[in-house]
């Protein structure tokens, strides 16, 4: 069974820094509980305060589709985030 990387890139409007960064703290905290996730960090980068980063690794692609299907997924990042991001990407690759 191969692990999974996800890197998610969202651009956050202005003005809602603030309450972004709150959110992926308390995202970054529920997923690291999950039973498939081998790590999840998130930063912030430097020459663009609006611009994150997720860095996600999962035992596999079962467990990533489990962490998408999650009470904390679903309210942190589709309810609460999203609404609030300018633009947001995930790119998942197979790690060998």
């Amino acid at each position: 069974m191969k692990e999974l990387q996800a890197i998610a890139y969202y651009t956050i409007r202005p003005g809602d820094e603030d309450e972004v960064l709150a959110l992926v703290q308390q995202m970054v905290e529920a997923s690291r509980a999950e039973p498939g996730n081998l790590a999840f960090d998130a930063y912030r980068r430097l020459d663009d305060d609006r611009k994150v980063v997720l860095l996600e690794r999962y035992e596999s692609r079962e467990a990533f589709e489990a962490h998408r299907d999650t009470p904390h997924f679903r309210t942190y990042v589709l309810e609460q985030l999203v609404p609030r991001l300018e633009s947001r990407s995930v790119e998942v690759f197979d790690v060998p």
